[in-house]
């Protein structure tokens, strides 16, 4: 249950009452009323900006519309009271029996508190990581794999049909330059000394590992033939070689994709054809001359003709190059091929994941999908900044080419998959990100997977005492739901609810808005609610959760620390981490 969903809707019949009186005009657009809570937790639970948004439609001064909703939301059930704030605001304080009883809802819920059915079950496809199969994941790659994942998770609990998708880029020259020094290491293995590795190669030691997997499988098969012979199937052998390094990698990350799209494989199907006829088909190309890019020389720019699309038509800044001049296709031409098959196998809502240094291919390809789609389908683009690695504040230099990166695989043996996937939801996506090595195993507030999952770990911690010095209290969560919870008076446990309360709403804002991250920061302020109601209780004995003389409180209040522990939980399941239950 959503409670600010059940109190918008509140909020409509009494608007209803409202016309139906004469008090607003009939077929008022009530599409931007909404239910939030008050920015001061002072000023009440919820807060409506009905009048406000309704004022100018009906004629009314704002307080005065307020004043007179505020009339009709006071007869409705479980409000205490409702006052007028400023130009228009109204806020409504709801009865402590409403919150004890919505205790009852997340209890009996269990880990599927929050789940929604905003998507309707709607496909999603989720595209992330399809990073170049070449090496080895790096630590620049795990922040977009965290972001999909978590992105996926989040949709799906808000009720979409969702697909991960991984785009293999294995159609371009980086992958015959991949075949050409696997082909280097392969005679390395076999014995041949090679010498230095050439400029423009690929550096990195794990080069060798595909050198020695060839050798072991082919023999001495590929030595002394020509390079038009061996590098189609030292290609494919390296790259199906690196794909699987690159699947366990994300796997020990906690993310598992069910479509693998290879880019070649298209190209060779004729995808990228089907996309010309179609833009042909709608007058959508036109063979022309680009001008020369901005800060470009005259005297470094040579013109030449090209099939350009006509994206300027859907609202990118320049028309985009389809066929080169020399009749060989764009890379943007094998991406349009994959947004369109991706609409031809049913998403008409894709969500890509990419690295901030892609931000100028947005808006061209989310021209290309509404072309392409004639306009059925829409592309969002989740922008991934930079991740900033140290060690005791020392930056950790990474770098791909040079073959000194630091892998994937080596920063989950340093912190653990769960830190990993935390610490990478801690800020907005397009913000950079710091990830000290060191500050993100400390066991302080200022680290916030250790306060989140302290907070988890101390419930559990309550549960286990309540089990063995409380044999009459349940464990099971339907008879606590069905106990009484009149005991639950205090403010801070009053707090805690209204805490949990809002967790369907913030699975629903941040899929809807795509940003994952919003979890972790809920989970913060809860965490940090039920951190405060521990203290209270080492302060004020007669507020700890377990009274050896109050068995009636005590139950209660078990039953609250259970519904905490479930909603940490639910949180963390979308975020892909592993909930624990002690503190090692």
């Amino acid at each position: 249950m959503n409670v600010f969903n059940h109190f918008l809707g509140v909020v409509e019949s009494a608007l209803a009452a409202l016309t139906a009186a004469g008090g607003l005009p009939d077929k008022v657009n009530v599409a931007k009323v909404a239910v939030e809570p008050p920015r001061d937790p002072s000023h009440g639970d919820l807060s409506t900006n009905a009048a406000m948004v309704l004022a100018k439609q009906a004629g009314r001064k704002p307080r005065e519309l307020a004043e007179e909703l505020a009339a009709e939301l006071r007869r409705a059930e479980d409000v205490e009271s409702v006052t007028v704030a400023g130009p228009g605001f109204i806020n409504l304080q709801l009865a402590d029996s409403f919150w004890r009883e919505h205790l009852r809802v997340v209890l009996r819920a269990g880990q599927d508190y929050g789940r929604s059915q905003l998507g309707a079950g709607r496909k999603v496809n989720v595209e992330y990581v399809s990073a170049n199969p070449t090496g080895p994941l790096t630590v620049g790659h795990a922040r977009g794999a965290v972001v999909g994942d978590a992105l996926a998770g989040l949709l799906e609990k808000a009720g979409f049909d969702v697909t991960r998708e991984y785009y293999i880029n294995d159609a371009g020259s980086q992958v015959d330059t991949l075949a050409r020094t696997a082909h280097l290491r392969y005679r390395e293995a076999l014995g041949e000394t090679i010498g230095e590795i050439p400029s423009g190669f690929y550096p990195g030691d794990y080069m060798r590992e595909v050198g020695h997997a060839l050798a072991e499988r082919d023999s001495d098969r590929w030595l002394n033939k020509p390079e038009e012979v061996w590098l189609p199937e030292v290609r494919s052998f390296a790259i199906d070689f690196l794909m699987q390094v690159i699947k366990g990698d994300l796997h020990a990350l906690g993310v598992d994709q069910a479509v693998f799209t290879s880019e070649r494989s298209l190209v060779e199907a004729g995808a990228v054809e089907q996309v010309f006829a179609s833009l042909e088909a709608r007058d959508l190309l036109y063979v022309g001359v680009l001008e020369p890019p901005k800060g470009m020389k005259p005297e470094d720019w040579e013109p030449r003709p090209q099939t350009l699309f006509k994206a300027t038509d859907f609202g990118d800044d320049v028309d985009r190059p389809l066929k080169k001049s020399d009749g060989g296709w764009t890379y943007f031409a094998n991406d349009m091929a994959n947004h369109f098959d991706k609409y031809r196998r049913g998403f008409t809502r894709q969500i890509d994941v990419w690295g901030a240094d892609h931000g100028g291919y947005v808006k061209r390809m989310q021209a290309a999908v509404k072309a392409l789609t004639e306009e059925q389908a829409s592309l969002e683009i989740v922008l991934c900044q930079l991740v900033k690695l140290s060690k005791g504040g020392v930056e950790v230099k990474m770098s791909k080419r040079s073959g000194s990166f630091v892998t994937l695989r080596e920063l989950i043996d340093d912190v653990g998959k769960d830190v990993v996937r935390f610490i990478m939801l801690t800020r907005k996506a397009d913000a950079q990100l710091d990830f000290d090595l060191e500050k993100v195993l400390e066991q302080s507030r200022d680290n916030p997977v250790f306060y989140v999952q302290y907070a988890h770990a101390r419930a559990h911690s309550v549960l286990r005492h309540a089990s063995a010095e409380f044999p009459d209290v349940p464990e099971d969560p339907e008879a606590l739901a069905s106990g009484s919870l009149a005991r639950l008076t205090d403010s801070a446990e009053l707090a805690l609810i209204k805490q949990m309360a809002n967790w369907p709403r913030v699975v629903e804002q941040a899929a809807a808005a795509s940003e994952p991250h919003r979890v972790a920061f809920y989970l913060q302020d809860l965490a940090a609610a039920f951190h405060g109601l521990w203290t209270k209780g080492k302060d004020d004995a007669s507020l700890r959760f377990l009274l050896a003389d109050d068995l009636e409180v005590t139950r209660a209040r078990v039953a609250l620390v259970k519904a905490l522990a479930e909603t940490i939980a639910s949180g963390l399941a979308v975020m892909g981490v592993e909930p624990v239950t002690e503190m090692r």
